[in-house]
């Protein structure tokens, strides 16, 4: 049922945006006749506060916020992994000084620090990826340092150890191998983690600018209008939750699916 409705939300999303390019919608149109309008035969989902197409800036917007997600993603993960292993495999000084550094970034609440990324390198779609980028792979670290630790010792890495396997070998071909189940699993909430930070820094005037779609920055201007046009807040809101609860529904499958307590 849970992937059912997860592949069904994702793939709902997926062919409004294939349509939404194979149509040609113009998210920046101003129609200024049409400014606050009720769903209509013209703009199925609304106007906003410029007469723009709610429904196609929503369609621009989950595009760049899934650019966003994948990117950033992408980039903590290699970065966590990579931390996690060396200090997980060597250990010693060498787990200790990266294990510092990451303690230090976890000491400060992940959105804060890329708030304050944000403001040091100003607001835009490049330096949003970055201060994403530079507080996001804490999390990939500790995990892949704490598996890391378990697999170090098992008989396969000191079999292949004794053996004179050299470490790049041990790390890529024995141990790597073991943490991808639980590491795809973590990606999939990472990805639903980027997009609601993308969205809130757009919101504050910190991602995304005008006149560039995002769905932070659309509440932003929809909660302007709430008494006077509710559907426009109540259509953003619900097409991000619908979309952040489809990749966290697809987590927990995978989740389920990979732990072998559950079988």
């Amino acid at each position: 049922m849970i992937k059912k409705l997860a592949i069904s939300i994702l793939a709902a999303w997926l062919i409004a945006v294939i349509l939404g390019r194979l149509l040609g919608s113009s998210p920046n149109h101003i129609d200024l006749t049409a400014i606050l309008s009720l769903p209509n035969s013209l703009y199925w989902l609304g106007a906003d506060d410029l007469g723009r197409s709610i429904g196609a800036r929503l369609l621009r917007g989950v595009e760049v916020s899934a650019i966003v997600a994948i990117i950033v993603t992408c980039v903590t993960m290699t970065v966590g992994i990579l931390v996690g292993l060396l200090a997980g495999f060597y250990g010693g000084r060498v787990d200790r000084v990266l294990m510092q550094i990451t303690d230090i970034f976890l000491a400060f609440p992940g959105i804060l620090l890329a708030i304050a990324f944000v403001a040091v390198l100003g607001p835009g779609l490049n330096n949003l990826i970055i201060a994403l980028c530079l507080t996001g792979w804490v999390s990939y670290a500790r995990l892949t340092r704490g598996q890391t630790l378990s697999l170090r010792n098992r008989q396969h890495v000191l079999a292949a150890e004794s053996l004179g396997a050299k470490v790049p070998r041990l790390i890529l071909k024995h141990i790597l191998p073991l943490l991808i189940s639980i590491l795809l699993v973590e990606a999939t909430y990472s990805i639903a983690s980027v997009m609601i930070a993308e969205a809130s820094l757009s919101f504050l005037g910190l991602g995304i600018q005008s006149p560039n779609a995002s769905w932070g920055a659309m509440l932003r201007d929809a909660v302007r209008y709430m008494l006077v046009a509710p559907h426009y807040v109540l259509i953003v809101g619900f097409s991000l939750m619908s979309l952040i609860l489809a990749i966290n529904l697809g987590g927990d499958y995978l989740r389920d699916k990979f732990d072998v307590r559950t079988e």
